[in-house]
């Protein structure tokens, strides 16, 4: 289920984001509700049945920080960035880039199999791409500008902050693979090699064996 259509999040969101933009990196932001589901970001505290932007299963792979710089690392933990891209993906390739020149850290997930499909289905509402989410706020198709907009109000720097040699993680689908089960041994045991021709001992004793002991 979508969050909301562009039109009314730009009506209900963007004055608070654009308040937001202005304000320290550290300043609490809160995600407000309303009783029709629209969500809107905002410095006041939300009601008593208002929940704030909360990380989902992306943010702890995304978002523990190691290495970043203390702001940036707040934000990232509180504002998980995470990357929906599809092959021959022109806007997919255009939306990394602005993440990757700005300095955000992000994880990518691919969009490839028809299960991965059906699960962008089942978080969007629908299967274009690219999809940008910023905490709980899905942003659908590649605009740069509306892209840095929602950055901004999230905390994000505007310039990379990255250190030295910080690598996002790799891309992974969005449906985790499951490894083929390796192939069933074959149920006919191993043939087992003929045994040697035994000779018969000869009976009684013989010059090796004058007891004329036999098995």
């Amino acid at each position: 289920m979508t969050l909301f259509t562009r039109p009314v999040a730009r009506a209900f969101a963007l004055p608070a984001l654009l308040l937001l933009a202005t304000s320290t990196f550290a300043q609490q932001v809160y995600r407000n509700v309303d009783p029709s589901g629209k969500v809107t970001f905002s410095d006041q505290p939300p009601a008593a049945n208002a929940r704030p932007a909360v990380t989902g299963a992306d943010a702890a792979s995304t978002s523990s920080g190691a290495g970043l710089p203390y702001e940036l690392r707040q934000v990232a933990q509180r504002y998980p960035v995470t990357l929906y891209t599809g092959t021959e993906c022109a806007p997919c390739a255009s939306g990394r880039s602005l993440l990757v020149t700005r300095g955000i850290p992000f994880a990518e997930r691919t969009v490839q199999s028809n299960a991965d499909v059906e699960a962008l289905q089942r978080l969007s509402g629908q299967s274009s791409l690219p999809l940008l989410t910023i905490g709980s706020q899905q942003l659908k198709g590649f605009s740069d500008g509306e892209w840095s907009q929602y950055l901004d109000a999230a905390g994000y720097p505007r310039s990379a902050q990255l250190p030295a040699g910080f690598r996002s993680p790799p891309a992974q689908p969005m449906v985790a693979r499951q490894e083929a089960a390796p192939a069933a041994a074959s149920a006919a045991p191993a043939a087992r090699p003929a045994a040697a021709p035994t000779t018969a001992a000869p009976a009684g004793p013989t010059p090796a064996n004058p007891a004329g002991i036999r098995f």
